[in-house]
């Protein structure tokens, strides 16, 4: 069933499909139709003829003219007085041997009888003349036996009444017919033969790259499979296969981060929570009477919560960004401003520690970009820095703005960062500097380089070990 219902084979049946109905409509309008059509066009020349008659009548060349029409369009054209006299004839056998003159030079539409002309009156053209002389509009037509007859009055320049007579066959496309017939007989089973080899095989070029995107969709995310899919077939099955290609990528990046998120963050968690579990235990079973002890005991359990609080806000915080579908809101942002708040929050709780932040912040520097995030780049770098400094040294925070760029640079006066670590402090979960446990969990830098990323800036990091480490960031101005 699946077979029958194969893309391949329903794209072949289609084109066979229009290919019958193709021929169906050919044969029919080759055989069936032909000889109305025929008839049909054959009348509306024999009209046209006459109004160019009657139009030429005052021409030098007049006689001319008839015989041009009358072979052109194969028919039989007479031009009579109301007696019936022939002023002038013409058929598709007549040679330029009649003359449309008189002895005298007379141009015979003014009047002067030519007797004796190429041929004679055809049978019933008295009933013809009767009929004429009775129709209401001037002019006549009948087809009797396959034969067509038209007639009109037209007026000569001295404004004298003529007949004008044309009668052809209408029936001698009928022969032709069965010849046209034949010949479609041939052409048609060599059309369809041909027709079915060619869909055939363009049902498979279609077929072809269709099922390729199906593999590649049913394997999708997989790390260790790949299709070599061939652009180039038609666009809308390219534009399939980057869609494909991009969900992929984000498949295998979401099972990355859940591994990392088992692997890295799993051990960090359970380390706060062995903490506060262990130190309650002191609490329930040895130092609850000793009020100095169970006070230094709950103060762990309260830092190791708090910290553990920090490490899982961070990951929900970087899992709701890899997961975001659309780019948040952006909109123009005082930069300056939103630098000297996060630093102003800071200093409130820093100085508890006697710790001090140091600021120059240049006036009015403004960037396209969305707020919230931003705060949250800034507020990650001088939560780093202010957990790294050492020595009663101050955090410094530099921003000024330098060739249409917002540059921010935050120092700490720390440890330092050897040189081989530091292409790595951006990667997420990547806990080096939380070894000595003044880290969270891994991803605050990470957080920073996404967010960063996400306004088209960039990061980077210079550290000399025992001196302290400089993280600067940099955004375009507006």
């Amino acid at each position: 069933m699946k077979n029958k219902r194969s893309f391949k084979l329903k794209l072949w049946l289609y084109f066979v499909l229009f290919t019958a109905l193709i021929f169906i409509v050919l044969w029919l309008l080759q055989t069936v139709f032909l000889q109305n059509f025929y008839n049909d066009m054959l009348i509306s020349n024999i009209k046209t003829t006459a109004e160019q008659i009657e139009k030429s009548c005052t021409d030098e060349n007049f006689g001319e003219i008839i015989d041009r029409l009358s072979l052109s369009n194969s028919i039989l054209i007479y031009i009579t007085d109301s007696d019936a006299n022939i002023i002038y004839s013409s058929d598709q056998f007549k040679g330029v041997t009649s003359k449309n003159h008189d002895s005298n030079g007379k141009r015979l539409v003014d009047g002067a009888k030519h007797f004796g002309s190429y041929r004679n009156l055809p049978d019933g053209f008295g009933e013809f003349l009767f009929a004429l002389s009775t129709s209401e509009n001037g002019t006549y037509e009948n087809t009797v036996n396959g034969i067509y007859t038209y007639g009109k009055y037209i007026l000569s320049e001295s404004q004298e009444k003529y007949i004008l007579y044309i009668k052809t066959t209408l029936d001698a496309v009928g022969a032709t017919v069965d010849i046209i017939r034949v010949q479609l007989i041939w052409g048609t089973a060599l059309s369809l033969i041909t027709g079915f080899i060619l869909s055939w095989f363009i049902a498979r070029s279609f077929a072809r790259p269709v099922a390729m995107l199906t593999k590649k969709a049913e394997h999708i995310g997989e790390e260790n499979f790949s299709v070599n899919f061939q652009k180039g077939f038609c666009s809308e099955l390219d534009e399939l296969n980057d869609v494909l290609d991009e969900t992929s990528r984000k498949l295998k990046q979401s099972r990355t981060f859940q591994s990392e998120l088992l692997a890295n963050v799993s051990h960090d968690l359970r380390t706060p929570l062995t903490m506060i579990k262990g130190y309650a235990e002191m609490v329930r079973d040895i130092s609850r009477t000793d009020e100095e002890q169970c006070h230094a005991d709950i103060e762990v359990i309260i830092r190791e919560a708090d910290r553990l609080s920090a490490m899982v806000n961070e990951i929900l915080e970087y899992s709701e960004m890899q997961s975001a579908e659309t780019q948040p809101a952006f909109e123009k942002v005082d930069f300056s401003g939103l630098v000297r708040r996060v630093c102003g929050n800071f200093q409130t709780f820093y100085s508890r520690e006697n710790g001090h932040i140091q600021t120059d912040i240049q006036d009015n520097i403004k960037i396209n970009g969305n707020a919230g995030r931003l705060e949250r780049a800034v507020y990650n770098l001088l939560d780093n820095a202010v957990r790294h400094n050492s020595g009663g040294h101050p955090v410094e925070v530099h921003l000024y703005c330098r060739n249409g760029q917002a540059i921010l640079c935050i120092t700490d006066h720390g440890t330092g960062i050897p040189e081989e670590e530091r292409k790595h402090i951006w990667n997420r979960y990547y806990t080096y500097r939380q070894r000595d446990k003044k880290g969270v969990s891994g991803l605050g830098l990470a957080i920073v380089r996404q967010i960063v990323e996400m306004h088209k800036g960039l990061c980077t990091v210079e550290s000399t070990l025992g001196q302290g480490s400089t993280f600067s960031i940099v955004l375009h101005t507006v």
